[in-house]
């Protein structure tokens, strides 16, 4: 059986509620067997990454020519 035919078959029929239920279970069994020496990401860990590409804007100016750009869109 191929997995659009089971999809077909047992998962479509049920409820959006048991379908969500049903990949909950499914993710929570795939970290759970996840190899033990797979490193858990923060985050955090990108803290600072692409500071160079800020430097020297001024964040309030660049809201405000957002703000300005989409005021001029609609």
């Amino acid at each position: 059986m191929t997995v659009e035919q089971l999809y077909q078959q047992y998962i479509k029929p049920i409820s959006v509620a048991e379908q969500l239920e049903l990949i909950s279970l499914i993710s929570r069994k795939l970290v759970s067997q996840s190899e033990p020496n797979e490193k858990r990401r923060s985050l955090l860990e990108l803290e600072g990454l692409g500071a160079e590409t800020w430097k020297g804007v001024d964040a309030q100016k660049y809201v405000d020519d957002l703000r300005d750009e989409w005021s001029h869109r609609l």
